[in-house]
């Protein structure tokens, strides 16, 4: 399963894409996880792996890496996100007016999971839409130097 949303954030792609690549902040704006934290040294890139814990759909611990790197361009994390093996990309263009980011997500259903994912599907692409919402509505409403 496959899916893409797309939101304009009325910021500067280098302050999108560096409150995204901290991803810490992804309790911020994604409803379902409660803390994420980085359990590799050094700086984030690609290599870097984090542990979360995710309220929904059950409570649990799961791991991602950082699989790409791009400043001010691309961050893509792979790892078993919920019930599903998961690849998730953010792509940030310029826009007149701010950043357009498009969030690319593939989720591998295993086991019991392969049967329910495609009635699954318009549920989770929905509620990413409302996490990417989240997201722009935070980034607007923050100061320019608050990243994280």
């Amino acid at each position: 399963m496959k899916f893409t949303n797309t939101i304009t954030i009325d910021r500067p792609l280098s302050e999108v894409f560096a409150f995204l690549a901290h991803l810490e902040n992804l309790p911020l704006w994604n409803y379902a996880i409660s803390d994420t934290e980085k359990i590799s040294p050094g700086a984030v890139g690609a290599g870097s792996r984090y542990r979360q814990t995710r309220t929904v759909p059950a409570r649990g611990k799961e791991t991602f890496e950082v699989t790409e790197f791009e400043r001010d361009h691309r961050l893509s994390i792979r790892g078993s996100l919920g019930p599903f093996h998961s690849e998730v990309t953010y792509l940030l263009t310029p826009a007149e007016n701010g950043t357009v980011l498009t969030n690319t997500i593939k989720l591998q259903p295993s086991g019991p999971m392969r049967l329910v994912a495609p009635l699954a599907a318009p549920g989770v692409k929905s509620a990413v839409a409302a996490n990417l919402g989240v997201l722009k509505q935070l980034l607007e409403e923050r100061r320019p130097a608050d990243h994280g």
